[in-house]
């Protein structure tokens, strides 16, 4: 089934595979080719997401199950619709008791079959514990405390079959060894008396023999020995590079590709792994391999590959991985940017400076989060990573610190995830950004750290590699510089740095880089020529399930570049107004925050007078308020809540949104003011993401309106049957922009422009893209060409006064009639078809009337 356009669901308890299939005529209504699965493998009991996987060998149960699966997939291929998996390689959950490779590891250690499946470092000797051991940090105290206070106990657990150590809902089954003496002679765990290990001193000693030690979560940091996901506890890191691991937690992928139930995977996390091309290209051989086996009923079309793949500025996706490309955060960042007026840069940073205090460059905030984020959830990694460079033979002489003191420096400078360098060749070199890095952490070090610096570049560039021993170690310490980089990059930035600087929050998100305030338009035509040469099927998001705001929220903050004055008097009033409601404990650049959350987040439709729904909108701000101030860690954090001080903001909070506040009534007419001109925005990136070379990805329910903010905001429930009625409606009666407030008109764009992509394929799987340059920046086009057939494309851009002028999402007429493209005289002559507005005709083709109705045109002619 030809790739055209994806729409991702969110499966869990409350939306099932049955859910999704009473859908299908609606998702082929709307003109999706795949549904874009989120992860479908059994995952810990009540997941909202499914990426805490604990068995690799079955379909969750609570979605249904491999039979509603099945179900699912017959209802959706009788309508011409694929799936696209999304998959876990990286890591498993752990704790708890429904991990039974991990609990057979906790049972026997090293020794345990599975002992490599998860990245543990069995032989590195850990504060206050043998080597051998598994350190397991999920504690809420002291081990002495916990054993004092009852919260351990030794029982018998039915569900295992086996004598385990109960934690509160976790279990730690007992080693092997010590089954004769703590039966005392029977023959049955049922009869053994295990009272006797209610004392202290009893379970401390039985605890000591252990294959693991249970220690405090706050040390997991500066204690724990295996890799987790980023700095999360719960979620172990899998060693997928073994071939065993590989084949076991890939068997029921492979599979279901086999009988035809998926058409291919999205990979998770890439940058998590030990070697992300090699992963790439043995899933490519193994699913070619099994393409033959797929049903004759389905073409026999090479698997789709995309990965989840965060690109820093100026970073290409490897060509040679043999993947389709990525999830497009790539375009999410190119279509926000490209959005934003960068005359309004200086401003935006001027009063982010003077209202916060902060710094007025990203830099320095991203630079401040990666040394704490070393110096706290990393610290061990650090310490074992930096041990790893210090065995080589070439570390002789520089001191362990000093080379901890290096990685440390790169790390903090590095301005990626990761690299791809393998250690123990010159080939792939560690890259541009790792070079820029290396310049900079020499700038930033002691004199003495400089040869440790050096060091660590030579091994990264496989010039320390020498005979075998010494290449294995190179290996192994340039494996563990990129896969601590990476996850302290994605905590460290968009896990915290995001959340401290606020200059314009509509370029925070995933992928984005807030030093960059906007795209030119000849960087979008690099952006799409480059995607059109290199990866013609990679995906076109513009919101996810991890995003910071939603699409249309993003879009309005962008347009608030075009009305800067406005907006800086409007934010100055409101803190005026809002100061004596204002706790000491609130801060300029937090308040800053939230009133561009709340302009982002204000649904379109809602009236201040409305208590339930202004109600729904506060629980909405509440939930984000807190998540934004723990992810900053400045006065609170998810370690260390600061109650008090979460409690004076959520007053604030409360306070300013109080229906019989001045300030409620202000700012929704300023929303209203400033809407049509977001909805414009969200109109053309609409357009852009269903025409630009890639494929278009529809997050679920953004077909309307979507205001979201991060999670759990961001999935919520979707009202489908709106969805399925507004559709209806639409196909018997196209909208009128007139009514572009409750979200049809976007509805409808996307409707008709993934009917166009059905009805010309070719066009958008292949055709050549080509540049159509124009008189005005605020004109943007290019034409999509294959053979005779093609597709013209122009939106309006800059166009915010226009349409705030005009109360709707539309340019002022004279940009029309001004616009000047130049279009080839022979296409001019040529007979063209409308198609986001069928009914009006086109030809002749006339530069001053295509955005007489919409804020863009897309026109096609076969």
């Amino acid at each position: 089934m030809t790739l055209r356009a994806t729409y991702r669901l969110q499966f869990h308890s409350q939306f099932t595979f049955a859910h999704a299939e009473a859908l299908a005529p609606y998702f082929a209504d709307l003109g999706i080719s795949h549904i874009y699965s989120s992860p479908v493998l059994t995952a810990r009991a009540g997941s909202t997401h499914g990426y805490d996987v604990v068995d690799h060998a079955r379909i969750n149960a609570e979605l249904g199950g491999e039979p509603a699966f099945r179900a699912l997939v017959a209802a959706l291929r009788a309508r011409g619709i694929g799936i696209i998996l999304d998959i876990v390689p990286n890591h498993m959950a752990v704790g708890g008791a429904d991990n039974p490779y991990w609990l057979d590891v906790l049972e026997k250690g090293s020794e345990s079959v599975f002992s490599n499946m998860f990245d543990i470092d069995w032989d590195v000797e850990q504060p206050g514990s043998a080597a051998n051991k598994v350190v397991v940090p999920l504690l809420g105290k002291s081990l002495a405390e916990c054993i004092s206070s009852g919260e351990i106990q030794l029982i018998r657990d039915a569900r295992l079959g086996k004598l385990a150590f109960a934690y509160h809902d976790h279990r730690f089954p007992l080693r092997l060894d010590d089954y004769p003496s703590v039966m005392g002679g029977t023959e049955t765990a049922t009869e053994a008396d295990l009272s006797r290990y209610s004392a202290p001193d009893a379970l401390t000693e039985l605890l000591r023999r252990q294959h693991f030690r249970l220690a405090f979560w706050r040390d997991a940091g500066n204690r724990i020995n295996w890799r987790r996901f980023f700095d999360i506890t719960s979620l172990a890191a899998v060693r997928v590079e073994d071939d065993a691991v590989f084949e076991q937690t890939h068997a029921t992928i492979f599979r279901l590709f086999g009988e035809g139930l998926i058409d291919g995977v999205r990979v998770d996390h890439v940058d998590g792994l030990a070697d992300p091309a090699a992963y790439c290209r043995r899933l490519r051989a193994r699913l070619e391999a099994l393409t033959p086996q797929r049903p004759e009923t389905l073409p026999r079309e090479p698997a789709i590959i995309l990965v989840e793949k965060i690109l820093a500025e100026g970073e290409l996706l490897p060509s040679d991985w043999g993947v389709d490309g990525t999830t497009g955060y790539d375009f999410m960042n190119a279509v926000s940017a490209f959005q934003h007026d960068p005359a309004a840069e200086s401003l935006f940073t001027r009063v982010w400076t003077t209202t916060s205090g902060r710094a007025a460059d990203f830099e320095r905030e991203e630079r401040e989060a990666r040394r704490e984020m070393l110096g706290n959830a990393f610290a061990n990694a650090l310490r074992t990573t930096a041990s790893a460079f210090g065995v080589l033979p070439g570390a002789v002489g520089i001191q362990g610190d000093a080379l901890e003191r290096a990685v440390a420096l790169l790390i903090e400078h590095f301005r990626a995830y990761r690299t791809y360098a393998l250690g123990d060749s010159a080939e792939p070199p560690p890259g541009p950004v790792f070079d820029a890095a290396l310049r900079a952490a020499c700038g930033a070090a002691d004199t003495p750290d400089a040869p440790a610096l050096n060091f660590v570049a030579a091994v990264m560039r496989g010039e320390q590699a020498g005979d075998a021993r010494a290449a294995s170690a190179a290996r192994d310490a340039v494996r563990r510089f990129n896969q601590l980089a990476a996850p302290v990059a994605a905590k460290a930035v968009e896990d915290t740095a995001f959340y401290r600087y606020g200059r314009l929050l509509s370029r925070n998100d995933v992928g984005f880089s807030p030093a960059r305030f906007a795209l030119s338009v000849l960087e979008m035509h690099a952006h799409n020529a480059n995607r059109s040469a290199n990866f013609p099927s990679s995906l076109l998001a513009t919101a996810t399930h991890d995003h910071k705001r939603g699409e249309d929220g993003r879009a309005r903050l962008a347009a608030l570049s075009e009305v800067a004055a406005e907006w800086e008097q409007a934010q100055c009033e409101w803190f005026k107004l809002n100061a004596p409601l204002r706790p000491a404990a609130v801060a300029p650049g937090d308040e800053y925050q939230l009133y561009q959350t709340l302009v982002s987040a204000w649904p379109q439709d809602l009236s201040p007078t409305n208590a339930e729904h202004m109600g729904a909108l506060v629980d909405r701000i509440l939930a984000w308020r807190e998540k934004s101030l723990r992810e900053a860690k400045l006065q609170t954090s998810w370690a260390n809540p600061d109650m008090a001080f979460e409690k004076a903001h959520a007053e604030f909070v409360r306070a300013i949104l109080d229906s019989g506040h001045t300030f409620v009534d202000q700012l929704s007419r300023f929303v209203g003011w400033l809407a049509p001109a977001g909805a414009l925005n969200s109109l053309t990136s609409c357009v852009l993401r269903c025409t630009s070379p890639g494929v278009p990805d529809l997050y679920q329910g953004t077909e309307l309106w979507d205001p979201s903010l991060v999670d759990p905001d961001n999935r919520r429930p979707v009202d489908y049957a709106r969805r399925i009625e507004m559709l209806q409606v639409e196909t018997d009666s196209p909208p009128q922009l007139d009514d572009w407030r409750s979200g049809a008109m976007k509805l409808s764009v996307i409707r008709r422009l993934l009917a166009l992509r059905a009805r010309l394929p070719e066009v958008f799987a292949s055709g050549e893209y080509r540049p159509i340059a124009s008189n005005s920046t605020r004109g943007f086009a290019f034409a999509r060409v294959c053979g005779r057939r093609m597709v013209l494309v122009a939106v309006a851009r800059h166009s915010a006064r226009d349409a705030i002028a005009r109360g709707l999402p539309l340019p002022d007429s004279t940009l029309g009639a001004d616009l000047r493209l130049d279009i080839p005289g022979a296409w001019r002559k040529q007979e063209w078809r409308n198609g986001l507005l069928p009914e009006v005709p086109v030809t002749p083709l006339s530069d001053s009337r295509l955005f007489d109705q919409l804020p863009a045109a897309v026109l096609f002619s076969e």
